[in-house]
């Protein structure tokens, strides 16, 4: 009997000394599992009391796999994402931000004081679970693709609520704020609401969802014709019709139709058609929403005599009057070559025809007959015609 109450007191003795020293010394982990929300902050609590603490480290294990020191007092320099929180003697509370898939796993304190180093199990500590935000889409009219006129509910959710969405959210479409609340409600939706949707915690606005798209389908609108170069053209110009609409899903189909006045003709199926020829031209554009007429557009084609370059009119207008020039200065030369061969003519014809005095002179000895002079005297006779075409006169003269 004696044997048994002095084992028994030998049993007790230890554990009520590791009672005294718990009771004098231990670190108190507050919130044993904690969930956040990636990109968002985190505390994990802690405490300690009783314990001079010379040299500390926070110790993050995943899983089964041994710790890794992600902080210490030691450290030369702490971690971006790490802060140790020590207000005070007691506080031993470590921040974690922005949160990320690797942090998920358990937490562990751990010092040393007085030469000594105290490792705590891994049965104690804090456990962080690591979550998205999730966007979810309700579409009352089923599960077909949104078109318009549709409604739509955007609901953010993260497990760390169990469901309860008690938290507090912000929308974004394609990067700019929309709204707040858990669910965005959208209806009577139109193509104006296609886009990229998130949403974030509102206390923490790098904790965001991954991106939804809603693509909203409808039939072409704004339907129109441009015309390539111009409305306008010459002769012999190149000319192409385009036809742009604006659908989702894109046209399907581009019918061309050439507008008369009691009929339109099919002229073309494509969404660029080229013409031979001016009129008035419009095409249809259609999808499996539907389909839309453009406006008629009028295509004028100039004449080809209205088509010559100005610089090519210039150029004949120059080479006409260079010919007229030509023709005149080639009839005056002509006409002055033929009125010089005339007085040439007319030359010949007065010098053949040229009145004319022949001069007899007689010596002293004997007259124009051969007979001598009387009295010694110089007798000179001389005959003078004049022959003015058909007139002909003979005149005598004598002197003496």
């Amino acid at each position: 009997m004696r044997i048994e109450k002095r084992n028994l007191t030998w049993t007790l003795i230890p554990l009520f000394l590791a009672g005294v020293f718990c009771n004098t010394g231990k670190v108190i982990y507050q919130q044993p599992h904690i969930c956040a929300v990636k990109g968002s902050s985190v505390i994990i609590p802690c405490s300690f009391n009783g314990l001079r603490v010379k040299v500390f480290r926070w110790v993050h294990a995943k899983s089964h796999l041994k710790g890794t020191v992600i902080y210490g007092s030691d450290f030369k320099s702490a971690p971006k994402r790490f802060r140790f929180n020590r207000d005070n003697r007691k506080n031993c509370s470590l921040k974690i931000h922005p949160v990320e898939r690797k942090d998920a796993g358990k937490y562990t304190f751990r010092f040393t004081n007085n030469s000594k180093e105290l490792r705590w199990s891994h049965q104690v500590g804090s456990t962080l679970k690591v979550v998205d935000l999730k966007v979810s889409v309700t579409n009352p009219d089923g599960n077909r693709a949104t078109q318009e006129g549709d409604s739509l509910n955007l609901t953010c959710t993260h497990s760390c609520d169990g469901g309860s969405l008690s938290s507090a959210f912000t929308w974004f479409k394609n990067g700019e704020h929309i709204n707040e609340g858990s669910i965005l409600y959208l209806s009577n939706v139109s193509s104006e609401n296609t886009g990229n949707y998130i949403c974030s915690l509102k206390t923490h606005t790098g904790a965001t969802s991954g991106a939804i798209y809603i693509d909203v389908e409808y039939g072409p609108k704004n339907t129109s014709v441009s015309i390539s170069p111009s409305m306008e053209v010459d002769a012999g110009t190149n000319v192409s019709l385009i036809c742009s609409s604006h659908a989702n899903p894109p046209v399907e189909n581009y019918t061309w139709f050439r507008v008369d006045v009691n009929f339109s003709k099919d002229v073309g199926h494509q969404s660029v058609f080229f013409p031979d020829d001016g009129g008035k031209y419009l095409c249809c554009a259609t999808n499996k929403h539907g389909s839309q007429n453009s406006s008629v557009v009028v295509l004028q084609i100039k004449a080809y005599w209205t088509t010559l370059p100005r610089d090519v009119l210039i150029i004949t207008a120059i080479a006409v009057l260079l010919i007229v020039i030509a023709l005149i200065a080639i009839r005056r030369f002509h006409k002055a070559s033929t009125t010089e061969t005339d007085c040439e003519e007319e030359i010949q014809d007065c010098m053949e025809n040229t009145d004319y005095v022949n001069w007899l002179s007689c010596d002293t000895n004997q007259s124009q007959e051969g007979h001598p002079s009387e009295g010694g005297a110089e007798v000179i006779y001389t005959t003078v015609y004049f022959n003015h075409r058909n007139t002909e006169q003979q005149m005598d003269f004598h002197i003496e």
